[in-house]
């Protein structure tokens, strides 16, 4: 996946260069942001270690995010990979439930009390000031096992509760009057990304069907937030095609190349 990112960013960055000057200054950043040296941030060692465990499209948005808003995205990605790696893993309801209790616990208390040596954590820091969104997203995430079941209110609930993060992270990141298109627009990436990652054929198309009722139209947002553009942009396409979000294709990499550094 490595060589074929490298080669939509090289492929779309060409096409870009040939427009103006700022768009050459644009493929320099992209080109550097996309080895993974800029994606990290300043505390490289934790930074990188969270970057391991995100999806290769979170970690292509975060590419898009300038420096001052790399800490807070970065730490929003991580958790919510965390949590769904929890779900993922759980052999019993009741087992996943615990863990995702913690992880609940842990964010109602001031940072100072939180335990040290998780990296994650330590990044989470930066979202004192929002940890009751963080809080939800916990639940959200526990909605999909408290039943033990797959139902599409479920499936809402958890969309619902990784936009309302987005809006939280677009407040963090003092952009309040973008919080409404954020909470809509990572609503409907989440429920993209929930529903073509489904295996069984009826739970998929009852998920896409819901994905598709959703108004998909986006917004161009400011550049602190543009990785929810480039995860808006590739969710709508997947969306459509019903095309699986584990392994993107060169076309949806390209794209991403161009909403990264247009934001549309």
């Amino acid at each position: 996946m490595t060589g074929a990112l490298n080669l939509a960013v090289n492929y779309g960055l060409m096409r870009f260069n040939r427009r103006s000057t700022q768009s050459r200054r644009c493929a320099r950043r992209t080109l550097a942001t996309s080895s993974g040296a800029d994606i990290i941030g300043t505390d490289e060692h934790t930074s990188s270690d969270l970057l391991e465990t995100l999806p290769v499209l979170q970690r292509f948005a975060l590419a898009y995010c300038p420096a001052a808003a790399k800490p807070e995205t970065l730490a929003l990605f991580a958790l919510d990979a965390r949590l769904a790696g929890i779900v993922r893993s759980a052999s019993e309801p009741m087992l996943g439930q615990i863990r995702l209790a913690w992880w609940r616990e842990i964010l109602a208390k001031p940072a100072d009390e939180w335990p040290v040596g998780d990296p994650l954590l330590a990044r989470l820091e930066c979202w004192q000031a929002q940890a009751k969104a963080l809080g939800k997203l916990v639940d959200g995430w526990e909605a999909l096992v408290v039943d033990g079941i797959l139902s599409l209110p479920a499936m809402d609930h958890l969309a619902s509760a990784r936009g309302d993060a987005f809006a939280a992270l677009a407040r963090l990141l003092d952009e309040d009057r973008c919080r409404e298109a954020a909470s809509r627009m990572g609503r409907n990436w989440a429920l993209a990304d929930i529903a073509l990652r489904l295996r069984d054929p009826a739970e998929r198309d009852a998920a896409v069907g819901l994905a598709r009722k959703q108004n998909w139209d986006s917004v161009r947002m400011p550049r602190r937030l543009r990785a929810l553009n480039v995860l808006h942009g590739i969710a709508a396409r997947q969306i459509r095609q019903s095309t699986g979000t584990d392994g993107l294709r060169r076309a949806d990499l390209l794209a991403a190349v161009r909403i990264g550094l247009l934001g549309r």
